[in-house]
């Protein structure tokens, strides 16, 4: 077999593997704004529930999942970029450091049931946090940690050491070649692992149904400390517990998370893509 038909053989299984992968993500993407698109109205969308969440809206769900996405965002970023910067750039290499990266890595395969738990006993009966936002956020956060430090760590690395050199050379300190240089030409693998965290966090429903999440609660939270309605745990609700909901509104609910994730994609995408442009390497 030459080597022209090896790779043409190559590259068609390359390509098939790639739409096996993504025609089933497009399929169901497909079919949720089919089955959904009907129930989605201005209403739908800043209504309060009414009638057992068989009628109304969605708002308290979705304020929710954008405030506890944001407290998410508030808890994980300044700790987890904190400690990839230490770890790619003052740690030592030894035992204790690759034991704190096997751990890291180790903990962003923990199931998310898992943080749930955790977070109850930590913030919701330890702390006295009481099942809330401000318990809902750090048991996300948590959660998302890994992902940040990990990704965080893996684009600092990624800078030409030779920028460090240069740096220090015409008298910067460590610090300032950190702020300057480096994270600058870091940011769009950092804002990818941010991202990534986050979407995974807005999606999620284990850890906000022992932190954070309410049954039913026809109003917008007044404080940190009250509990939330939420569009994962929203979702979930109205697909098992609510007898009689109509498909559409369940669809339409999915609809409005998807897009919500999505949203959170395209920016990161465009503040990725504008940090990428400036990038000297």
């Amino acid at each position: 077999m030459s080597r022209q038909t090896t790779q043409k053989i190559a590259f068609a299984l390359v390509t098939l593997a790639a739409i096996a992968v993504v025609l089933p993500i497009v399929l169901v993407v497909v079919y949720i704004v089919a089955q959904g698109i009907e129930a989605i109205s201005w209403e739908f969308i800043t209504d309060f529930p009414r009638s057992g969440m068989r009628e109304g809206g969605i708002l308290p769900a979705v304020i929710g999942t954008v405030v506890l996405t944001f407290g998410t965002a508030i808890g994980a970023i300044p700790l987890g970029v904190g400690a990839a910067i230490y770890l790619a750039e003052y740690a030592r290499d030894n035992w204790l450091t690759r034991a704190i990266r096997l751990a890291i890595i180790n903990l962003a395969g923990i199931p998310s049931v898992v943080y749930g738990l955790f977070g109850l006993g930590m913030f919701v009966l330890f702390l006295k946090f009481g099942t809330s936002i401000v318990a809902g956020s750090l048991t996300l956060g948590l959660m998302t940690l890994p992902v940040v430090i990990s990704t965080a760590e893996e684009a600092i690395l990624a800078v030409p050491q030779s920028f460090r050199v240069v740096s220090i050379s015409l008298g910067g300190t460590r610090w300032q070649t950190v702020r300057q240089v480096v994270l600058p030409q870091s940011l769009p693998g950092i804002i990818t692992g941010i991202i990534l965290g986050l979407e995974r966090a807005a999606g999620e429903t284990a850890p906000i149904l022992f932190t954070a999440a309410a049954f039913y609660l026809p109003r917008l939270p007044s404080s940190i400390f009250d509990q939330t309605m939420a569009l994962p745990y929203h979702l979930y609700v109205i697909s098992t517990q609510v007898p009689g909901m109509p498909l559409s509104i369940q669809y339409g609910t999915a609809l409005v998370l998807l897009v919500l994730v999505l949203s959170l994609e395209v920016v990161a995408t465009t503040i990725r893509s504008y940090f990428r442009r400036r990038r000297q390497w």
